[in-house]
């Protein structure tokens, strides 16, 4: 690890926002995706971050476009480093300058757009990472690997499945770890034809035989003089346009990673990795004492229970549960429940303390006699008393005035009131 620390000063690192992020919507109606609450206290965008700093890179820009206001507001409030390090974690949002006027085309345009502020700082490698993925991840790993290989571009993969290939970059590797192929998301069988690992192979390396593809998360390190001459077009993205034809003119390796890694693309996976979390042996956490993720320090009072029943639940500070009963839940910041019961859902919370209905508008919270199985309830909403948020009738898709149903899920946007007897 000896080179790998010499060098972790000098490594820039590029976070990418996101898009529009339809595919979270409603969570992304009023933010960008990168500010979508996670775990209770955390945002999305929080995961990067930690990672980067506790792998000693602190020079950190963030690339925003959509719906970014909260999530600048967050990275203001929480990212400040002293006057004795070159830390930093800098907002660069899409803007109009004399070289262009247009929105980021996509993930390589972004970066292209945002260059000349790489280009300023010392330092000889980059390292370009997603805003909404979950995992832990020292990247000084990657760094070492890649200075090893004496690669150009070096870019994190998983072992996935045939059906879950579609989704993600395929990579062909030769014995060294090198990247001879890259297919982005090859969907039918005759695009992932030959991406596949040999069955020796797998067995050889003690892998799983139903995991046989190499997919890439997102994640790449260049060298910065290789990213300049790559960006020196009109591809816009690095998965579909710049990795691809990097291939055969750079040494482009892989560095396998085996831990936990989720894609937050769909409110089904963003489900799904909450649910992760709460098992008695969740395949990740967040109470690693020498890996912490860093978010807005609020300061709120611990939560006061009383009356209550929990199962697997996690729970955030400042909330106050009475007489409930909460199942399989994860509970965010100041959220007030009075006498209801929450089964299998992430409830996000509120931004202040809830205050007492006004003008027959439920308080912010969920109320009395209400019931709340399989949902996400968004910061702010009001949920009134014997309400019922269960999906009854199994629907996958569906969209209401305040709530969406997703893959099944019900979603109930920021800010929604629900009134008094509602059946959802």
């Amino acid at each position: 690890m000896a080179p790998t620390r010499q060098r972790t000063g000098d490594v820039i690192v590029v976070i990418l926002g996101g898009g529009r992020g339809s595919r979270l919507d409603p969570l992304t109606r009023l933010r960008s995706k990168p500010a979508v609450p996670l775990a209770g206290k955390f945002r999305l965008i929080d995961v990067p971050i930690s990672n980067a700093i506790n792998s000693n890179m602190k020079r950190v820009f963030v690339l925003t476009q959509f719906n970014s206001v909260s999530l600048h507001r967050h990275i203001g409030e929480t990212y400040r480093f002293d006057a004795f390090t070159r830390g930093f974690v800098q907002i660069l949002a899409a803007q109009q300058t004399p070289a262009g006027d247009g929105w980021f085309q996509g993930t390589a345009d972004a970066v292209r757009q945002n260059l000349r502020f790489v280009k300023e700082l010392p330092g000889d490698l980059v390292l370009i990472l997603s805003g909404d993925h979950i995992y832990r991840m020292d990247y000084r790993d990657m760094l070492q690997e890649h200075l090893m290989q004496g690669a150009d571009i070096t870019i994190a993969m998983q072992m996935c499945s045939e059906a879950e290939i579609a989704d993600f970059g395929a990579a062909r590797v030769d014995d060294t770890g090198r990247v001879v192929e890259f297919r982005e998301k090859p969907a039918s069988a005759q695009a992932r034809e030959g991406m596949a690992m040999p069955v020796e192979a797998l067995r050889d390396k003690g892998l799983a035989l139903d995991r046989p593809y190499l997919a890439s998360m997102g994640i790449y390190l260049f060298r910065k003089d290789v990213l300049v001459e790559l960006l020196n077009g009109h591809e816009v993205d690095f998965g579909r346009h710049i990795i691809p034809g990097a291939v055969a003119e750079h040494r482009v390796q892989a560095f396998p990673f085996e831990g936990y890694w989720r894609d937050i693309g769909t409110i089904r996976s963003f489900y799904d990795a909450h649910m992760d979390l709460i098992g008695a042996n969740p395949p990740f956490d967040f109470y690693d004492p020498k890996w912490p993720f860093f978010t807005h320090a609020r300061f709120l009072p611990g939560t006061r229970l009383d009356g209550s029943t929990f199962r697997r639940t996690m729970m955030a500070e400042g909330s106050i549960i009475t007489d409930s009963t909460v199942e399989d839940s994860i509970i965010g910041v100041r959220t007030r429940i009075d006498r209801a019961t929450v089964r299998r859902s992430l409830v996000m919370g509120s931004d202040p303390f809830p205050p007492a209905g006004l003008g027959g508008v439920p308080p912010i919270g969920i109320g009395e006699g209400s019931l709340v199985e399989k949902a996400i309830i968004d910061k702010n909403a009001r949920i009134g008393r014997n309400v019922k948020i269960v999906n009854a009738a199994g629907i996958q898709d569906a969209d209401g005035l305040a709530w969406a149903v997703r893959d099944g899920i019900v979603v109930v946007a920021k800010g929604a009131v629900i009134p008094d007897g509602t059946v959802i």
